[in-house]
């Protein structure tokens, strides 16, 4: 990661030359060529647009679902949950075709609001199945106190419960944020147009352009611009992460 930093300031002719020199000048129009020229500005902002969007709706879905499969068993609820676990095993490429028919029909194909239904549903299933170990943790006399004190099962699942689980949530909506923000292949498939791509598809489609215009430090320095908010948001979580993860495995 330092030598990716070291090489997106200096010009491309120095990286092929010697990629192992320090830059002697700080070259930071490579940085204005990849938001500008490369349009990585315009990916990021979508990127920031369909990742956000995403968890929005994921993560209240997720839990609500999760809570009522691991604290409301009923006939027929673990069949469920299996079914939603076996969503995890099938990889995209078998629902290619099924799934790039169904957005065109729903004329959400090539758009950025039909990527983040593809994208709540590609991910709920590990955020159901990680917030349903979560929730079977917590103390049942919370929620059994909380009905005695006239809470109803609307009541103990937002004030009570889903606060209690807000570091799994917090976990869970951090490892979905990272996987959605360097997504691949879904965008490639249901968003094609340049004014759609995502950060993904524009650092793809400037290192196929290398070939011809030899920019190499924009490139690094497209690829610093993907890696530093994933860097910045595990920085600022990574305690809360931990600890959260160290409970879970003294839990286990």
């Amino acid at each position: 990661m330092i030598w990716m930093l070291i090489l997106s300031f200096k010009p491309g002719y120095k990286i092929v030359a010697n990629p192992w020199s320090l830059p002697h000048h700080l070259h930071f129009e490579n940085y204005t060529n990849a938001w500008t020229t490369a349009h990585l500005g315009h990916d990021f902002g979508n990127s920031i647009l369909v990742t956000i969007g995403t968890l929005i709706v994921l993560m209240p879905i997720g839990a609500m679902a999760a809570y009522v499969l691991a604290r409301y068993p009923f006939k027929g609820s673990q069949l469920i949950f299996g079914t939603i676990l076996g969503g995890m095993m099938f990889p995209f490429f078998l629902v290619m075709v099924p799934l790039f028919m169904l957005m065109n029909q729903l004329h959400l194909y090539d758009t950025k609001s039909g990527l983040i239904l593809v994208y709540i549903a590609y991910s709920l299933s590990f955020t159901i199945f990680v917030l349903y170990g979560f929730f079977q943790t917590l103390p049942h006399e919370l929620a059994e106190a909380s009905m005695l004190d006239g809470c109803n099962h609307h009541s103990v699942f937002w004030k009570v419960m889903l606060p209690l689980a807000r570091p799994g949530m917090i976990v869970v909506a951090v490892f979905n944020a990272i996987g959605l923000w360097n997504e691949y292949a879904l965008a490639l498939v249901l968003v094609p147009s340049q004014a759609n791509h995502t950060l993904p598809l524009g650092i793809a489609d400037l290192a196929s352009t290398q070939q011809y215009q030899s920019d190499w430090g924009a490139l690094f320095a497209g690829l610093v611009i993907v890696i530093l908010p994933v860097l910045i948001v595990y920085w600022i979580l990574r305690d809360r992460i931990h600890d959260t993860m160290l409970a879970g495995a003294v839990k286990g």
